[in-house]
């Protein structure tokens, strides 16, 4: 009995390891995948930018001027409507590489007919970290 515990045991902590955490794809087809330098060059020109992270994480720090729509709550066609016409610019991004949230929400928004998204995979982090504005 104590073998097969001390093996479940190991399988458990195998399986639940940080090497197995989600990690979101390096690309979106149809969505160009920007760089924090590349999406800064965007911010400079006017591009709108798109916060699809938890209503805490908007809270405690945001790209200056992002638009907040919470990925599970409040982003959808319409509402991204509001905000960019379907052939203008935008760029979506959450919490980096281990959040989800902005590769889901490029792809949605490529599927509703938005023809010019930037997936900005590194997101809030990355922007933080290189000494960007925010707010």
């Amino acid at each position: 009995m104590r073998i097969l515990f001390g093996a479940l045991v190991a399988i458990f902590a195998f399986v639940a390891s940080p090497a197995f955490a989600e990690v979101s794809p390096t690309s979106i087809p149809g969505a160009t995948t920007v760089t924090t330098n590349e999406a800064k060059d965007l911010f400079d020109k006017g591009v709108t930018f798109v916060d699809v992270r938890k209503d805490s994480d908007w809270d405690a720090g945001r790209i200056p001027g992002a638009v907040h729509l919470e990925l599970k709550s409040v982003f959808n066609e319409g509402e991204l409507a509001k905000v960019v016409s379907k052939d203008q610019e935008v760029v979506i991004y959450c919490n980096g590489e281990s959040c989800m949230r902005s590769s889901e929400a490029c792809a949605e928004a490529l599927k509703w007919g938005f023809a010019k998204v930037y997936y900005f995979r590194d997101g809030f982090p990355a922007w933080d970290a290189a000494g960007n504005p925010v707010e």
